[in-house]
């Protein structure tokens, strides 16, 4: 994933270790585009532009912000939401609201399916900006989400800053899944500098990436882990990932995604694309490596198996949960070792 052009070695060469950039002066109102993918949620894009929209009004100051909405429906249903949250928009301004003198979203139409081909067509849409934040469609910004990235990536002079993401659950969750631990937002001290992150709340120095060469790889693109590969390339090409504890995002986990089964099976796919992320950075020959990946899978989920067996006999639930998530991505981590992709964004045929 690395840019062709420029090796890991030349970028840290032209750049300060800690990945600041000596050689460019951030642009003083940088054009900004925060991005939402989505796919046939538009009850949750309804509520969501409305929150984007008046964030990217609101640092106007600071930045020549848009929202960008890449719909990934081949029907393209996101277009008739996007066209009434603009209409929204100008009637507000129309009559005066500060909430409405801000931008108008823009709706683009990628119609190859994967989460790959949506974050690549942002991208693209993007050739004359400064700046690309993410956001997913199930999530809610809080306020102050969009400043905080901002704020950071001024004070830090870094490649991408993130931000914690914590679960909103439709529904109260069982114990079991409560306690696995699978919607708990990651951690880390504000400005801290951290390895990887995912695309649900993420901003994106753009010259960086451009310097980089960096796209996501369709390789992930019905499987997941794209975001872990994209990161974890900027940062081995010695790029630096801040954390920014204000820019928060609430995920939504609806009650389909709430069950001990659903959390097992995205363990599962997790584990294999952490192994397969690992093996696609790493340099040298890749069958050792398989090996040894395939080797830890094993030993973890034997492990942890033996431990969620035993949690289970004694009735303590939440040991079990954390046992049986650790044990699923170990066996993941074994078909991932060997190339093996677990498709979380398969579709069925769209009748059409």
């Amino acid at each position: 994933m690395n840019a062709e052009e420029e090796s890991a070695d030349d970028y840290a060469v032209r750049h300060h270790a800690d990945g600041t950039h000596p050689g460019r002066q951030a642009p003083g109102r940088p054009r900004l585009t925060v991005a939402v993918l989505t796919y046939r949620r538009n009850a949750y894009l309804a509520e969501l532009l409305p929150l984007l929209l008046a964030q990217a009004g609101q640092i106007g100051q600071e930045a020549c912000a848009r929202v960008l909405v890449v719909d990934n429906d081949p029907r393209a249903g996101a277009a008739a939401v996007v066209a009434e949250a603009a209409e929204a928009a100008e009637a507000a301004g129309a009559a005066g609201s500060a909430a409405g003198a801000g931008p108008r979203p823009v709706h683009v139409h990628e119609p190859v399916p994967g989460i790959v081909a949506g974050r690549n067509r942002a991208l693209r849409e993007c050739g004359d900006q400064d700046l690309l934040v993410f956001i997913d469609d199930d999530e809610l910004p809080r306020e102050g989400w969009l400043r905080a990235l901002v704020a950071a990536w001024r004070e830090h002079g870094c490649a991408a800053v993130t931000g914690p993401t914590p679960p909103v659950y439709e529904r109260p969750p069982d114990a079991w899944v409560a306690a696995s631990g699978a919607f708990d937002s990651w951690r880390a001290d504000d400005g801290a500098r951290v390895p990887s992150a995912d695309t649900g709340n993420l901003l994106l120095d753009l010259a960086v990436v451009r310097g980089l060469g960096l796209r996501f790889d369709p390789r992930y693109g019905l499987s997941g882990g794209e975001d872990s590969l994209f990161t974890r390339s900027l940062t081995l090409a010695g790029a630096t990932i801040r954390f920014a504890t204000g820019a928060v995002v609430d995920k939504r986990v609806p009650p389909g995604r709430a069950t001990r089964a659903w959390v097992l099976r995205r363990s599962f796919r997790s584990g294999s694309s952490w192994a397969r992320v690992r093996i696609d950075t790493a340099p040298g020959a890749r069958l050792p490596m398989r090996l040894g990946y395939a080797a830890r899978g094993l030993a973890r989920a034997g492990r942890d198996g033996a431990r969620a067996a035993v949690a289970r006999g004694r009735g303590d639930t939440a040991a079990r949960a954390v046992h049986e998530v650790s044990c699923r991505g170990g066996l993941g981590m074994v078909v991932g070792a060997f190339g093996g992709r677990v498709l979380e964004y398969g579709r069925k045929r769209d009748a059409s």
